[in-house]
């Protein structure tokens, strides 16, 4: 080897060691990352391929919606209604030549709307002239037996219509033989299920969940991090990729390695050796759609090489419960039957009362509109719980096992998962938590 390869090989190795091999941070690009906004046209597929088969199973001939500026109703945002200025009225129905919605909005704004394509009509409103008036003229027209507004004891969704755009409908059908009826039923049928493009977006924003609450684990320093750091960690991800909270952003998520406290904020509390961690975490994608995921660990002890025996059968019981609620969902169910299916295991299991339902419809948001999973062990049964469950469906539902802490509190395990209910059977969203995560404590 002559002197000029010897030097080369050198300059070579030192060339080399200079090298960074830290791994890099990967830099995310959001608007890339989640590319453009479906929403627009998802929105107008839900409204020609599942309101009219909603319409029918409500029995109702005819929907009307009013929108406005500043205080809309809260089903804007699902009809095309959310930049409304001054009032428009939306009417959907359906009739011997199929099915129409048709909108009558104020001049300054028609074109607007009629330029998203999502109506077959829109009508433009000159200054000075009623939309309402003249949606209800329309109605009288084509007859409609019975109209559906929303107004809802029972569903937030339903209940958008103000009590003075109420009487001024009143008073404006006041001689016509149409009946009005509550939307409850119709908006229920048409938002519980999702399109099978809603359900991939679902899975996606569930996926991201659960992988940053893995991520947000190994943060973890036992005797120095608190529950709120990493809360605050989960905050910065969700930051980075350009999503906002699944449900009040004070509660969101909430990281909790003490006893139970419900829906809450993340405290100050330190994670400690012995400590059992929920996270309860939700995303909001597209400024549309929710996940909801819980995954849990536990922060073994110097001398620990696993978790304790009985820490195990917590944990075990827990997964068991909610495995059994998946078994147990399938189309023509009802939400209290699903429920049951884990209250059995509970008892055999020796689980404290949990009062909490075992489950929620989830898409639009956390609680979204649906059958309710729970009430096989409450005194009375709400409405909701015996409602049958439905393909297309989707949600977030726990397995639970509870037990008392030394000083007489109780804490809980969740197993919270999502699922999609199919043709036969129901199919979590994601690959679920197995096995308890376990945190060293050096």
């Amino acid at each position: 080897m002559n002197t000029i390869h010897r030097i080369l090989i050198v300059v070579l190795i030192l060339f080399t060691s200079c090298i960074d091999t830290k791994p890099q941070e990967v830099i995310i690009n959001p608007q890339s990352f989640w590319g453009e906004n479906p929403w627009q046209d998802i929105r107008k597929e839900r409204i020609n391929s599942l309101l009219p088969q909603a319409l029918k199973v409500a029995e109702v001939d005819c929907w009307l919606v009013i929108c406005r500026e500043n205080n809309n109703d809260p089903i804007a945002d699902h009809i095309g209604g959310e930049n409304a200025g001054g009032t428009a009225a939306f009417l959907f129905f359906n009739d011997d030549n199929g099915f129409h919605s048709m909108v009558f909005s104020p001049s300054g704004e028609a074109t607007a709307l009629d330029d998203l394509n999502i109506h077959d009509e829109v009508v433009s409103v000159e200054r000075g002239t009623s939309a309402v008036e003249m949606a209800t003229n329309f109605i009288k027209e084509k007859n409609f037996a019975t109209i559906a507004v929303n107004s809802s004891d029972s569903n937030a969704m339903a209940d958008g219509l103000s009590f003075t755009q109420r009487t001024d409908l009143e008073n404006l059908l006041m001689d016509y033989e149409g009946t009005l009826v509550s939307s409850t039923q119709l908006i229920y049928e048409w938002l519980s299920i999702k399109l099978p493009e809603e359900v991939e977006i679902l899975r996606k924003a569930a996926q991201l969940t659960a992988d940053w609450q893995i991520e947000a684990y190994k943060q973890v320093i036992p005797g120095q991090s608190t529950d709120a750091d990493i809360a605050k960690f989960l905050k910065q991800k969700m930051a980075e990729y350009a999503v906002t909270d699944g449900w009040a952003p004070d509660q969101n998520p909430n990281v909790n390695s003490g006893p139970d406290r419900g829906h809450s904020h993340a405290t100050d509390k330190i994670i400690m050796p012995g400590d059992v961690i929920q996270i309860d975490f939700g995303i909001k994608v597209y400024d549309q759609w929710v996940s909801d995921i819980q995954r849990f660990a536990y922060v073994l002890k110097d001398d620990e090489t696993k978790a304790p025996d009985n820490i195990q059968y917590y944990w075990e019981s827990g997964k068991a419960g909610n495995r059994a609620v998946l078994a147990a969902m399938k189309p023509g169910v009802k939400g209290v039957d699903v429920d049951r299916a884990q209250r059995v295991l509970m008892e055999a299991a020796k689980s404290e009362y949990v009062m909490w339902s075992t489950g929620h419809p989830v898409g639009y948001v956390a609680h979204d509109v649906g059958p309710n999973l729970g009430g096989s062990q409450a005194s009375h049964v709400r409405p909701a719980s015996e409602k049958q469950l439905k393909e297309g469906m989707t949600f977030a539902f726990d397995g639970f096992h509870s037990w008392k802490l030394e000083d007489g509190s109780l804490k809980t395990i969740s197993v919270e998962e999502m699922a999609i209910v199919t043709k036969n059977a129901a199919e979590y969203l994601i690959e679920p938590q197995e096995e308890l995560i376990l945190i060293p404590s050096n």
